[in-house]
């Protein structure tokens, strides 16, 4: 008999949100590199949010080489998890990285089963794809990254920010990438 447990909590409505283009994959790397630089990063939680193809992964994959991990980096669809050590670059202190995919999860069960509570509680930067999946068993996130194929390829990324860690991470981002598009709502602390 499988026991569903209470979220954890609900992610909270986004404080503050911007939007970013990226025409190509030099565009998703540039991205990535600007976030890897700022020290908030360290014990944040980001979710990937998109279809299947909409780039979530080759996201993941140029973060977490800007953060310094070696290697190959493989995608945690069936391991569910998979653990990295990196550096990161701000402050050249140890970073120990976890990359989540919940593509494939099915039971809230496992969530406990498998420690992820544990996880989520520890020190370090956590990444989730399809965190959907897994809705209800997540802690809030800091950053919600929403990405869509556009015309020709390209990627239409939102990122909203949920937390006021996440609201410090996407103003460092528009001070260092200038969005399309950004606003700041009213329910905000800033």
């Amino acid at each position: 008999m499988s026991v569903v447990h209470p979220a954890i909590v609900e992610t909270p409505k986004a404080v503050s949100t911007a939007s970013w283009a990226w025409a190509d994959e030099m565009a998703t790397q540039t991205f990535a590199n600007a976030l890897a630089q700022l020290p908030e990063l360290q014990n944040a939680y980001l979710e990937l949010v998109g279809n299947l193809g909409a780039g979530k992964t080759t996201f993941v994959r140029h973060l977490l080489k800007a953060l310094g991990v070696q290697g190959r980096i493989k995608s945690p669809t069936y391991a569910v998890v998979e653990p990295h050590e990196g550096r990161h670059p701000a402050t050249e202190q140890g970073l120990a990285i976890w990359h989540f995919d919940f593509y494939r999860f099915n039971d809230p069960q496992e969530f406990e089963e498998a420690g992820f509570r544990d996880l989520f509680a520890s020190s370090g930067l956590k990444i989730a794809e399809w965190p959907e999946q897994a809705k209800g068993m997540l802690p809030p996130a800091d950053l919600v990254l929403t990405l869509t194929v556009s015309d020709h390829d390209a990627r239409h990324v939102k990122v909203e920010a949920h937390t006021p860690q996440g609201l410090q991470l996407l103003q460092s981002l528009r001070n260092i990438i200038p969005p399309l598009t950004a606003s700041l709502h009213a329910n905000s602390t800033t």
